[in-house]
């Protein structure tokens, strides 16, 4: 009888149906967390980022030789200072034999956003193509290295 007594008072009491979910104070911790995660990784990230601005600079540049090759072997020599890396897909008024444009797009600017210096006759060879790196001045160290043709 008392079994059938706990049965019956078991069906009768409402069973409150609790919701399960994550406090506040759980929250907070796996926030921080990822919080100490984050500010482990990004610097790491970030240093990445800043190389993989250099070497763009570099395969930029030696994409610009390869076409100042083709655009001298046609002409006869290279754009002056003053044609610029233009001449690679403008025909200059002085180049006859110009056959070009020697670039499939638009002359890119470099990967912080700055023009290429160009300079023909160079200091270090025929020609001088320099990226002046994140800060825009010549030398620097880093990030704010130069990316030069003649390196």
């Amino acid at each position: 009888m008392l079994s059938n007594k706990l049965k019956h008072d078991a069906v009768k009491t409402p069973v409150l149906n609790r919701e399960k979910g994550f406090t506040l104070i759980e929250l907070l911790v796996v926030v921080i967390i990822i919080g100490l995660l984050a500010s482990l990784v990004a610097p790491k990230f970030f240093g990445k980022l800043g190389a993989s601005k250099q070497k763009t600079a570099k395969a930029q540049i030696e994409l610009f030789g390869s076409a100042l090759d083709s655009f001298r072997l046609d002409v006869g020599r290279y754009p002056t200072t003053e044609e610029g890396l233009n001449a690679l897909r403008e025909k200059p008024s002085s180049a006859e034999k110009w056959q070009g444009p020697y670039l499939p797009k638009a002359i890119p600017k470099d990967p912080w956003g700055r023009d290429y210096v160009y300079k023909c006759p160079g200091e270090h060879g025929e020609y001088d193509i320099i990226s002046y790196g994140l800060d825009g001045q010549p030398g620097g160290e880093g990030e704010n290295a130069d990316v030069n043709s003649w390196e």
